[in-house]
């Protein structure tokens, strides 16, 4: 289970719905993205694996 979330974890940084976040967050995949990491625990882990002024920052960026 712990390589399933670390693999799950590591595609968030380069999440391709991320990007078109970052792009434009009004379009359809931005919208998507947004909602998908209110439940993802992926996106869960991968902000506990960070340190507190990073996660700080995504947290700000995307909340």
């Amino acid at each position: 289970m712990k390589n399933l979330g670390r693999e799950l974890m590591s595609k968030c940084e380069s999440c391709t719905f991320r990007r078109k976040f970052d792009q434009n967050p009004n379009s359809f995949w931005g919208r998507l993205w947004k909602w998908h990491i209110g439940w993802c625990p992926g996106w869960k882990l991968y902000l506990k694996s960070l340190d507190e002024a990073k996660r700080s920052q995504i947290r700000d960026k995307y909340a």
